[in-house]
């Protein structure tokens, strides 16, 4: 399988689902409009003289991104396209995912600037942030990737390996409207399909992600995924097209949310959980610990509430009910611990509606919004009953 070229700095710690994590982000999302998007096909003349000169006109527009993943025990480090000289960056979507912290720096001019997130989409692995307080940057030239051929001549520019500079790989196009599956390297998270992708020899690596694959037209591509190549095999990288993700960027930016795309933050309540269909809470609890290398809290052992993943365990005891979420723990001040629910709990209903498994909920929460208040039903793990109103904040982008 290809892995993402997103650049893991920490390693994580139990692989669970995050849901509603206690966050603040800065308060209020301020959509820039469609119009802040710009068209394919935006770069005024053909980038002539080589490699050289593609690398020359398209770097001033590249940022760093650093993101810390505070419940996921994790920082990462990725790539982002500036398309507009107020700030507006296109990146990809697994670059900025669970992050509690964005922060994005120029190394034309070596300044840093605090990012929010506009909005993103998490099927098509793209996403659109806004530098704060950012003006007069740099853009990159805008190409279109409809014109795109076999053969052409690209460049992949990124953030290579997360080392803090941007670095340059030549090659060609070798395919186009390909799909491909990708996910993290190592495997702990859900891979996604991506489909109508740009194949290139160009060498895409870790870091890269959110960068640019571009062309004597301008920036054709977004650098998304690859294979490190080996003696026997050469180095494959995949690429969003261009003409795609300013798509998706455009409709962000109008702020027309959909099934896929998310406008601003997500709601959370502050829980990590398992991931899946299956309804009985002991069997999430059993396959949290076969994902995990059989790590159990053991009866009593776990605190109340955690600070990130780091030392999350799965709980014992678990509620007696025969489906529902199962509640691996919850994070502290978040709503979910302040209405008194505690690893080992299930959730069975919200707003009356009944939750039958981890994917029942990531579903229900997922049609509120940051700020709207929810009833939900619980057991305990003494098997207790509970219906507290919870008040959703603002969590990490998904």
């Amino acid at each position: 399988m290809l892995t993402h070229a997103i650049m893991a700095v920490l390693g994580a710690a139990l692989a669970t689902g995050l849901l509603l994590v206690f966050y603040n982000p800065a308060s209020g999302i301020s959509l820039p409009g469609s119009g802040a998007v710009p068209a394919p096909g935006s770069a005024h003349a053909p980038l002539t003289g080589g490699e050289q000169a593609i690398v020359t006109k398209v770097k001033p527009g590249l940022v760093i991104i650093n993101t810390t993943l505070q419940y996921d025990s994790e920082a990462a480090a990725g790539t982002g396209m500036v398309i507009n000289a107020d700030g507006l960056v296109l990146t990809n979507n697994h670059v900025i995912n669970d992050s509690t912290k964005i922060t994005a720096t120029v190394p034309a001019t070596g300044t840093t600037y605090t990012a929010t997130v506009v909005g993103y989409d998490e099927t098509g692995d793209i996403a659109l942030i806004q530098l704060r307080n950012a003006s007069g940057l740099a853009t990159v030239p805008i190409g279109d990737s409809a014109s795109v051929t076999t053969g052409a001549a690209v460049v992949a520019l990124g953030n290579a390996e997360g080392r803090g500079t941007i670095t340059a790989k030549p090659g060609q196009v070798t395919a186009l409207n390909q799909t491909i599956t990708a996910g993290e390297d190592g495997g702990s998270t859900a891979s996604e399909t991506l489909r109508g992708m740009i194949q290139t020899n160009a060498d895409i690596v870790p870091g890269d992600s959110g960068g640019p694959l571009a062309s004597s037209a301008g920036v054709i591509g977004m650098d998304t995924a690859g294979n490190e190549g080996n003696d026997q095999q050469a180095s494959t990288g995949f690429a969003i097209p261009i003409n795609t993700a300013l798509s998706v960027a455009r409709q962000i930016a109008g702020g027309h949310a959909s099934s896929s795309v998310t406008i601003g933050y997500p709601p959370f309540v502050g829980i990590f959980t398992g991931s899946g269909p299956d309804s009985s809470p002991r069997a999430q609890a059993q396959q949290e610990q076969q994902q995990n290398g059989g790590f159990s809290g053991g009866t009593g052992s776990a605190p109340r509430c955690y600070t990130s993943n780091s030392g999350l365990t799965v709980p014992q005891p678990i509620a007696p009910v025969s489906s529902g979420a199962l509640v691996i723990g919850t994070i502290c001040g978040s709503p979910a611990a302040s209405a008194g629910m505690t690893g080992g709990a299930v959730i069975t209903g919200v707003n009356g509606q009944a939750v039958g498994s981890p994917d029942d909920l990531r579903r229900i929460l997922s049609r509120f919004h940051p700020g709207e208040a929810i009833s939900v039903t619980w057991v305990s793990p003494s098997g207790q009953r509970d219906t507290s109103s919870l008040q959703l904040t603002a969590g990490p982008p998904q």
